[in-house]
């Protein structure tokens, strides 16, 4: 049970965060002390909640900084590489709550 509170903590304070600026995932982890994963794992059901409400959650896409690449299929998970050219120097997504 407490393992869900503490989800739902979390969840709440990255979209608190995202309601004042713009972050990416790694800057999110840094500031509210969470491993990069973790705040992965919860962006969906962020993404979810907030535009549920009155609220969008608004996502720059990754991108290759090799090509420029950003078409990614999904914008909130970490590419490995880019299918274009296969570089492994992607640019983390840039998240906001607007």
């Amino acid at each position: 049970m407490t393992d869900e509170l503490d989800d739902e903590t979390t969840r709440r304070r990255i979209a608190d965060y995202l309601r004042n600026r713009d972050a990416t995932p790694s800057q999110l982890a840094d500031a509210l002390d969470v491993h990069v994963r973790s705040v992965y794992a919860h962006l969906p059901h962020v993404s979810r909640s907030v535009e549920s409400g009155e609220e969008d959650f608004l996502v720059a896409p990754p991108e290759c900084a090799d090509c420029g690449f950003s078409d990614f299929d999904d914008l909130l998970t970490r590419p490995s590489r880019c299918p274009s050219c296969k570089s492994e120097r992607i640019e983390e997504p840039v998240l906001r709550v607007d």
